[in-house]
Formats: C-alpha cells, sequence, structure tokens
C-alpha cells in the first residue's frame, strides 16, 4: 500500500531529536508536477490532498490523504508500485517539497505542501478567518504571464 511505503521512505526523515514536534500537524497540498501529467490531472493515481503527517514511535511518518475521483473526497488508499520518496525543501513552519520516483510506471512526482498559519497571523491583526481567500482556489490568470500557460 502507498501509505505504507511513504512511511517506510521517510524513516530516516525525523530521526533527528525534535524533529517529530515540527513536522507533525496539519498540512496544505499547494502544487503537484509531474513527468506523466495523468497521474496528477483529474482521476489520476496520485491527485492526492494531503491533510495531516503524524510522527510514528519508529520515527517514520504517516500521512492522511484524500483523493477525489469519480466520488466525493475520501481517504487515499491506492498502490501506485515501487517508490522512493524523499524530502528535498523543508521549512517546517511553512513548507515541505517531497521527490517520489515511482519504478513500477518510470515516472516522477513533485508535491509541495504548506502551512496554514496565514490564518493565525491575521486573527492577530483582527482580520477574521472568513476574510481570508485561498487564491489557489480560484483563476489566478496563470495565462496572463509572459509564457501563457495556464
Amino acid at each position: 500500500m502507498k501509505l505504507l511505503l511513504l512511511c517506510l521512505g521517510l524513516t530516516l526523515v525525523c530521526a533527528q531529536e525534535g524533529t517529530s514536534d515540527v513536522i507533525a500537524g496539519e498540512w496544505y497540498s499547494i502544487l503537484l508536477a509531474s513527468d506523466h501529467r495523468e497521474k496528477i490531472e483529474e482521476n489520476g493515481s496520485m491527485r492526492v490532498f494531503v491533510e495531516h503527517i503524524d510522527v510514528l514511535e519508529n520515527s517514520s511518518l504517516s500521512f492522511k490523504f484524500h483523493t477525489k475521483n469519480s466520488e466525493p473526497c475520501s481517504v487515499f488508499s491506492t498502490d501506485d508500485g515501487n517508490n522512493k520518496f524523499r524530502i528535498l525543501q523543508v521549512n517546517y513552519s511553512h513548507h515541505i517539497i517531497f521527490y517520489l520516483e515511482n519504478f513500477s510506471d518510470s515516472y516522477q512526482l513533485l508535491e509541495l505542501y504548506g502551512r496554514n498559519e496565514f490564518v493565525e497571523i491575521c486573527q492577530k491583526y483582527g482580520i477574521v478567518k472568513e476574510n481570508v481567500i485561498d487564491l489557489t482556489k480560484v483563476d489566478r490568470c496563470f495565462q496572463a504571464r509572459g509564457n501563457g500557460v495556464a
């Protein structure tokens, strides 16, 4: 199962003392990229949305994902084969970039996860949560950028 592979692949990530306190918690999927686009497009096997990362007693990581295929959002439970999984970049307060290399179907996947501390910062300045707009869910005029790609 893919979740087991992800946990095993990240066993060493939390080997340092104190890491578990900073990596565990809520995360949000921001960007996905793959050299096999069909894997991350709608109904793709790797179109997953992270909700939570936990650190297990053996220092491996456990992820709670959701996927949205032909049915409403459900807990992620597909298996996409033999994977090598590692962290490319991390700022535990803000973001993590994961790199996955799949050897069964021969593809690569990069995932950017972020924290949602922005809402807490807004609330400190008197801006209520209802007045925060998630721009990742709207058309951000990418087509207007220099390369014309949406």
